[in-house]
């Protein structure tokens, strides 16, 4: 089964967080077809959070996409200048900010990520 695009995920997660009542938004669009997807999570109290996709050694199922945190409660300049970091690697990856005072990201997680 082929993976889901990457903008018809984008669209589905923002929906999702809509729905759950946490703020989220698109900060950067990447490619539509395959852009990899991160996504920040302002804790709203000074940190952040940053998750990525999984490296592909957690991933079994390639239509299913997860996901592994790369940074936690960090200072959010810090996730600023990682993603600065992808962006110069790859210009097609997409960015979500979700803020919300739990960390709540309602991302599927890889095992052992």
């Amino acid at each position: 089964m082929a993976r889901l695009r990457s903008d018809f995920w984008v669209s589905a997660y923002l929906r999702r967080c809509g729905v759950e009542g946490v703020d989220a938004a698109l900060r950067k669009r990447g490619s539509a077809e395959a852009g990899a997807i991160f996504v920040k999570v302002d804790h709203l109290d000074g940190t952040a959070s940053l998750y990525g996709p999984a490296p592909q050694l957690f991933v079994e199922d390639t239509s299913e996409r997860l996901f592994a945190p790369i940074l936690q409660d960090v200072m959010p300049l810090d996730v600023e200048e990682r993603m600065a970091k992808e962006l110069r690697f790859d210009s097609d990856l997409w960015l979500v900010e979700v803020d919300d005072r739990e960390g709540r990201h309602f991302l599927d997680l890889a095992p052992d990520a």
